[in-house]
């Protein structure tokens, strides 16, 4: 979802978990501190996947890792 900001990374991440089996993982690349810091927690907690890191790349993007439980 780099380049983009919400509500298109939720609507995106909803749709590809959607389609995912229980114990996936999705890794999702991200430039949108709001997203990263709000949106996407949020999402998973309400949910109940698992959000399994946020890290900061030199690149200037996050890379998310949400479990489908």
């Amino acid at each position: 979802v780099l380049g983009r900001v919400c509500p298109y990374p939720i609507v995106h991440t909803k749709k590809l978990m959607e389609k995912l089996p229980s114990g996936a993982i999705l890794k999702i690349l991200c430039d949108s501190p709001v997203t990263v810091e709000d949106a996407i927690p949020r999402y998973c907690e309400k949910q109940g996947y698992k959000f399994e890191s946020v890290k900061l790349e030199d690149k200037g993007y996050w890379e998310l890792y949400i479990q489908k439980t």
